[in-house]
Protein backbone atom coordinates (compact mmCIF):
# COMPACT_ATOMS: atom_id res chain seq x y z
CA UNK A 1 0.00 0.00 0.00
CA UNK A 2 2.77 2.75 0.79
CA UNK A 3 4.43 1.79 -2.37
CA UNK A 4 1.47 2.13 -4.59
CA UNK A 5 0.75 5.57 -2.36
CA UNK A 6 4.08 6.47 -2.94
CA UNK A 7 4.47 5.85 -6.95
CA UNK A 8 1.06 7.90 -7.65
CA UNK A 9 2.66 10.96 -5.19
CA UNK A 10 5.66 10.79 -7.42
CA UNK A 11 3.32 10.54 -11.13
CA UNK A 12 1.56 13.83 -9.51
CA UNK A 13 4.63 15.68 -8.62
CA UNK A 14 6.29 14.85 -11.86
CA UNK A 15 3.35 15.25 -14.15
CA UNK A 16 4.25 18.61 -14.56
CA UNK A 17 7.45 18.06 -15.97
CA UNK A 18 6.15 15.97 -18.90
CA UNK A 19 7.52 18.39 -21.28
CA UNK A 20 11.33 17.89 -20.47
CA UNK A 21 10.74 13.60 -20.62
CA UNK A 22 7.17 12.91 -22.94
CA UNK A 23 8.78 9.59 -24.16
CA UNK A 24 8.74 8.21 -20.80
CA UNK A 25 4.79 9.42 -20.04
CA UNK A 26 3.68 9.73 -23.36
CA UNK A 27 0.70 7.86 -24.64
CA UNK A 28 0.47 5.30 -27.07
CA UNK A 29 -2.01 5.89 -30.12
CA UNK A 30 -4.34 3.58 -30.21
CA UNK A 31 -3.55 0.34 -32.50
CA UNK A 32 -6.56 1.50 -34.82
CA UNK A 33 -6.16 4.98 -34.85
CA UNK A 34 -1.89 4.87 -35.35
CA UNK A 35 -3.18 2.38 -38.50
CA UNK A 36 -5.37 4.92 -39.49
CA UNK A 37 -2.97 7.57 -39.78
CA UNK A 38 -0.04 5.55 -40.87
CA UNK A 39 -2.16 4.28 -43.80
CA UNK A 40 -3.90 7.87 -44.38
CA UNK A 41 0.18 9.00 -44.42
CA UNK A 42 0.96 6.26 -47.11
CA UNK A 43 -1.80 7.64 -49.46
CA UNK A 44 -1.29 11.12 -48.90
CA UNK A 45 2.70 10.72 -49.72
CA UNK A 46 0.77 8.58 -53.19
CA UNK A 47 -1.67 11.35 -53.48
CA UNK A 48 0.97 14.15 -53.73
CA UNK A 49 2.84 12.18 -56.37
CA UNK A 50 -1.20 12.02 -58.56
CA UNK A 51 -0.88 15.76 -57.83
CA UNK A 52 2.56 16.17 -59.02
CA UNK A 53 3.22 18.02 -55.48
CA UNK A 54 6.44 16.93 -55.15
CA UNK A 55 7.40 19.55 -52.15
CA UNK A 56 4.60 17.91 -50.74
CA UNK A 57 6.04 14.52 -51.62
CA UNK A 58 9.35 15.44 -50.36
CA UNK A 59 7.96 17.12 -46.77
CA UNK A 60 6.51 13.38 -45.68
CA UNK A 61 10.56 12.05 -46.02
CA UNK A 62 12.50 11.88 -43.14
CA UNK A 63 16.01 13.37 -44.40
CA UNK A 64 17.74 9.85 -43.42
CA UNK A 65 14.88 7.99 -45.27
CA UNK A 66 16.49 4.92 -47.57
CA UNK A 67 14.24 3.72 -50.16
CA UNK A 68 14.71 -0.13 -51.87
CA UNK A 69 13.31 -1.31 -54.99
CA UNK A 70 14.61 -3.38 -57.69
CA UNK A 71 17.50 -1.13 -58.80
CA UNK A 72 18.61 -0.76 -55.31
CA UNK A 73 18.31 1.89 -52.46
CA UNK A 74 18.53 5.29 -52.68
CA UNK A 75 18.16 8.59 -50.06
CA UNK A 76 15.82 10.85 -50.00
CA UNK A 77 17.35 13.02 -52.14
CA UNK A 78 18.03 10.87 -55.17
CA UNK A 79 14.15 9.32 -54.35
CA UNK A 80 12.84 13.29 -54.58
CA UNK A 81 15.09 13.69 -57.42
CA UNK A 82 14.30 10.59 -59.66
CA UNK A 83 10.01 11.38 -59.02
CA UNK A 84 10.46 14.84 -60.03
CA UNK A 85 9.42 13.40 -63.59
CA UNK A 86 6.56 10.91 -62.54
CA UNK A 87 3.51 11.42 -62.06
CA UNK A 88 0.83 8.86 -60.92
CA UNK A 89 -2.37 9.12 -62.58
CA UNK A 90 -4.28 6.54 -60.56
CA UNK A 91 -3.22 3.85 -57.92
CA UNK A 92 -4.99 1.20 -55.53
CA UNK A 93 -3.88 -0.15 -52.15
CA UNK A 94 -5.19 -3.53 -51.34
CA UNK A 95 -4.49 -6.32 -48.72
CA UNK A 96 -3.42 -3.57 -46.40
CA UNK A 97 -1.43 -4.89 -43.44
CA UNK A 98 0.10 -2.89 -40.33
CA UNK A 99 2.70 -4.32 -37.75
CA UNK A 100 2.93 -1.34 -34.54
CA UNK A 101 6.56 -0.73 -34.10
CA UNK A 102 6.94 1.70 -31.18
CA UNK A 103 4.22 4.75 -29.22
CA UNK A 104 3.87 6.47 -32.43
CA UNK A 105 5.33 4.58 -35.12
CA UNK A 106 4.27 1.34 -37.58
CA UNK A 107 4.82 -0.39 -40.44
CA UNK A 108 2.24 -0.87 -43.14
CA UNK A 109 2.41 -3.22 -45.70
CA UNK A 110 -0.12 -3.34 -48.77
CA UNK A 111 -0.30 -4.33 -52.88
CA UNK A 112 0.03 -1.63 -54.93
CA UNK A 113 -1.37 -1.27 -58.31
CA UNK A 114 -0.81 2.32 -60.30
CA UNK A 115 -0.81 3.63 -63.37
CA UNK A 116 1.49 6.97 -64.34
CA UNK A 117 4.20 8.66 -66.67
CA UNK A 118 7.88 8.64 -65.69
CA UNK A 119 10.21 10.28 -67.68
CA UNK A 120 7.11 10.78 -70.84
CA UNK A 121 6.83 7.00 -70.74
CA UNK A 122 2.95 5.35 -69.25
CA UNK A 123 3.27 2.41 -67.45
CA UNK A 124 0.99 0.63 -65.18
CA UNK A 125 2.46 -1.74 -62.53
CA UNK A 126 1.63 -4.09 -59.57
CA UNK A 127 3.91 -4.19 -56.64
CA UNK A 128 4.02 -4.89 -52.96
CA UNK A 129 4.62 -2.25 -50.95
CA UNK A 130 5.90 -1.53 -47.52
CA UNK A 131 6.50 2.20 -45.61
CA UNK A 132 8.01 2.79 -41.59
CA UNK A 133 6.18 5.83 -40.25
CA UNK A 134 6.80 7.35 -37.44
CA UNK A 135 5.85 10.75 -35.48
CA UNK A 136 8.25 12.92 -34.55
CA UNK A 137 7.68 16.67 -33.03
CA UNK A 138 3.80 16.22 -34.64
CA UNK A 139 4.90 15.47 -37.81
CA UNK A 140 4.57 12.12 -39.42
CA UNK A 141 7.58 11.22 -41.63
CA UNK A 142 8.46 8.08 -43.87
CA UNK A 143 11.98 6.52 -42.52
CA UNK A 144 11.63 3.44 -44.90
CA UNK A 145 9.66 2.29 -47.75
CA UNK A 146 10.38 -0.44 -50.14
CA UNK A 147 8.70 -1.76 -53.19
CA UNK A 148 8.78 -5.62 -55.20
CA UNK A 149 7.61 -5.82 -58.42
CA UNK A 150 4.78 -8.84 -57.74
CA UNK A 151 4.76 -11.78 -60.44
Amino acid sequence: MKFARFLVLSVVALAPFAAFFPRALASHIPEDLLEQQIVAKEREELDALKAGDHKAFANLIADEAIFLDPRGHGTKAEVVEHTSDFRLIDYTMENIKFVRVGANSGVVAYKLTQKGNAHGHEFTSVAYASALWTKRGGKWVCLFSQETPAR
